[in-house]
């Protein structure tokens, strides 16, 4: 068919994630951030599968070991499931819900339910007419389906949204198109999901479907290592779980899983380099008896260096603000609780560098059998991807080293984090005076002259990588015909 061109304001983008979907409506001169944001699931009444099993509140998500798709009744319809906010209000009113994930194992389990999300992020969240349909839709999704997996993802949109065009984008390539800059076509893609690390080579602009690695441990294991740490804080655990009306062990961890999400969400983590942890591990949790004197300096906290080099405070107060200072706490405000915690928030991010650290902690959502061979450190797994390459091309994949997902959204420095634990290897492999061997690393990272992006632009790497295709492609969108970017 002929090409048509289309308007920047109908095209719409959807990114489909393991976990999350991002969609919007229109690109405008300044590339827009994401207008809709719902997690990639979908719930359906009455709790029972064929095979007798019953899934509950639909916040576990399902792991590569497992089925990778629930029994559902054959006559299921699209109809049937609850998306997004509908999903949402039936969790909350404590209807019995059985809850799938159809895009978690990098694949599509389920094609009703992969139809069901995506039709409410089109007519139910961007408000488009299938009657009315003029917009070309640009899809990202995880790499390595089959060719009739394409096809019939094409023929979802095509027969059953009746979109005006449509394009497929490796989500890697999206997510490396909008970090890289002038002509370098080659790096490494590391992914950070809830569950998992995905690590996707590249080179001149083309996925080494081949090098791609998958570690199984992500955002749910680094907030319960952090729940764990917290039982060591007993001012914290005495707060949420007083002594004259306890927790359960199983609701305490419940919580200190929440505390630890909160935390890393209002961006009050940072990566620690290495040897960092151990210094602050011989310190030990802050035991907060300085936490009462703390509650009532409550604005040196809040001030910190500010007050200390005020000429009116006195010798006994700046003295205080450093010793606060040094102690690094921070107050935050977890339902009616005004918590306080130390620097030992800042190992959040140790089990993605040494994931034996998991063994300690209780609860874990996976399974054993997949954790014992998918668990090397992030930094040999990404040495690892990088290596299944050819050797003459490995120098070019290490120049553009690419850190994203939600992570990144609130912990900055992720990707020198990576750089800094990845160097020995590099030094090493460098000292065989190899001319074809590499000899440096770099991180890469959004432009900041995408202005919307500036601050949460390497976790919403992908929709700015559609975004970015869309906008110099769109004229080449052919009408009723399938086109797969980076296939």
């Amino acid at each position: 068919m002929s090409n048509v061109s289309f308007r920047d304001s109908s095209i719409v983008i959807i990114d489909t994630s393991r976990t999350l979907i991002r969609a919007g409506l229109g690109l405008g001169d300044l590339l827009r951030t994401p207008s809709v944001e719902f997690p990639a699931r979908v719930g359906l009444r009455k709790g029972i599968n064929n095979d007798g099993t019953v899934l509950l509140h639909g916040d576990t998500i399902p792991q590569p070991s497992s089925s990778t798709s629930q029994r559902v009744p054959l006559t299921t319809k699209v109809t049937d499931y609850l998306v997004g906010s509908q999903l949402e209000e039936a969790l909350a009113a404590g209807q019995d819900i059985e809850v799938y994930w159809p895009f978690a194992n990098e694949d599509i389990s389920d094609w009703i339910q992969a139809e069901a999300i995506w039709k409410y992020a089109l007519f139910s969240q961007l408000q488009l007419r299938r009657v009315q349909m003029e917009s070309p839709v640009l899809l990202s999704i995880a790499p390595g389906l089959s060719r009739d997996s394409y096809e019939r993802i094409s023929q979802i949109f095509f027969e059953r949204f009746n979109v005006a065009g449509f394009s497929i984008l490796d989500r890697p390539m999206a997510q490396f198109y909008a970090a890289i800059s002038g002509n370098d076509l080659s790096g490494v893609v590391i992914d950070i999901g809830r569950h998992h690390v995905d690590i996707s080579p590249i080179h001149d602009g083309f996925l080494i479907h081949g090098t791609r690695t998958t570690v199984h441990y992500g955002i749910t294991d680094c907030e319960y290592y952090l729940a764990h740490l917290l039982l060591s804080n007993q001012n914290l655990v005495n707060t949420i779980s007083p002594p004259e009306k306890p927790l359960t062990p199983e609701d305490l961890q419940s919580t200190l899983i929440k505390v630890a999400r909160q935390v890393w969400q209002e961006g009050l983590v940072k990566v620690l380099a290495e040897g960092e942890a151990a210094d602050i591990e011989e310190e030990g949790v802050t035991d907060i008896a300085a936490v009462l004197v703390a509650g009532k300096e409550k604005a040196v906290i809040e001030s910190g260096m500010k007050k200390r080099m005020n000429a009116k405070a006195t010798a006994a107060e700046q003295a205080r603000a450093k010793e606060i200072e040094a102690l690094d706490l921070v107050t935050i405000q977890f339902g009616d609780y005004s918590l306080t915690l130390g620097k030992e928030r800042h190992r959040f991010c140790e089990p993605l560098f040494d994931p034996t650290l998991l063994a300690a902690v209780p609860g874990l959502p996976q399974q054993q059998q997949v954790r014992d061979e998918n668990m090397r450190p992030l930094q040999l797994a990404v040495g690892h991807a990088v290596n299944l390459a050819e050797v003459d091309i490995r120098q070019y994949i290490w120049q553009g080293l690419f850190v994203t997902g939600e992570l990144t959204n609130r912990i900055k420095g992720l990707g020198s984090a990576v750089q800094a634990r990845l160097r020995p290897l590099i030094l090493s492999i460098a000292d065989q005076q190899n001319e074809v061997q590499p000899k440096s690393i770099r991180v890469l990272k959004v432009p900041e002259y995408f202005a919307e992006y500036r601050e949460k632009g390497d976790g919403l790497a992908s929709f700015l990588g559609c975004s970015i295709v869309a906008k110099v492609s769109d004229s080449s969108i052919k009408s009723g015909q399938m086109i797969h970017c980076g296939l």
